[in-house]
């Protein structure tokens, strides 16, 4: 039976989905208004790719709060990875490229401080605190790389064929190999050790009884 914080909780996965889709949606219209819009480079971006992926994690888990008791292990496995992305998302932004001059179209300010603190605030928050959620296998460590490893070689693969690259630290022109390689070392293990606290917490607080796959 489903309990009344299952449907706070849907209700608001419903909202968060909707804010995003609306955050996107605004950026790329400010940028067709102001000719501006690149769909290849726009839509190379991890944040936005990762925020279409929100879209979905949120909208889904929305409807399934509201329809089952607790969430599926599969979905709970995708949304672990989400977490991990969301946090890398904001760390990155945050620690390395806040405050850096950006010399393309710069546009509205709101939308990047949505997709880059507060959505991923948002997600945390729905991991830490949401009911529900059951116990992951540590066979679930194995999704989270898939992502970010396929887009890191179309990144790589695009900037060696176009020479642009969505992040600086990526561009091995300025950064060099070495640091290119040194970041992407780095993240990867970031991306595995938060998925694999998540799991933990997952398996420490989980709702005693027996899960969907």
């Amino acid at each position: 039976m489903k309990s009344a914080s299952r449907r706070t909780v849907g209700a608001l996965r419903i909202v968060a989905a909707l804010t995003v889709f609306v955050t996107i949606a605004t950026q790329i219209a400010d940028r067709v208004v102001n000719d501006a819009f690149d769909p290849a480079e726009y839509f190379s971006y991890f944040t936005i790719q990762s925020g279409l992926i929100n879209i979905v994690v949120f909208a889904v888990g929305g409807v399934m709060a509201l329809r089952l008791p607790r969430d599926t292990v599969l979905y709970t496995a995708v949304r672990v990875s989400t977490l991990a992305y969301a946090v890398v998302t904001a760390g990155v932004y945050n620690l390395l490229l806040r405050g850096i001059p950006y010399e393309g179209f710069l546009g509205l300010q709101w939308p990047n401080e949505v997709l880059h603190v507060w959505v991923p605030l948002a997600i945390v928050l729905d991991w830490l605190l949401s009911p529900g959620r059951p116990a992951l296998p540590w066979a679930s460590l194995r999704i989270a790389p898939v992502f970010p490893l396929a887009w890191l070689v179309y990144t790589l693969l695009r900037g060696l064929a176009t020479g642009i690259y969505p992040y600086p630290f990526l561009d091995p022109a300025t950064a060099g190999w070495g640091s290119v390689v040194a970041y992407i070392l780095a993240l990867t293990a970031v991306i595995i050790g938060l998925v694999a606290l998540a799991i933990l917490y997952s398996r420490r607080v989980a709702v005693p009884g027996r899960s969907r796959v």
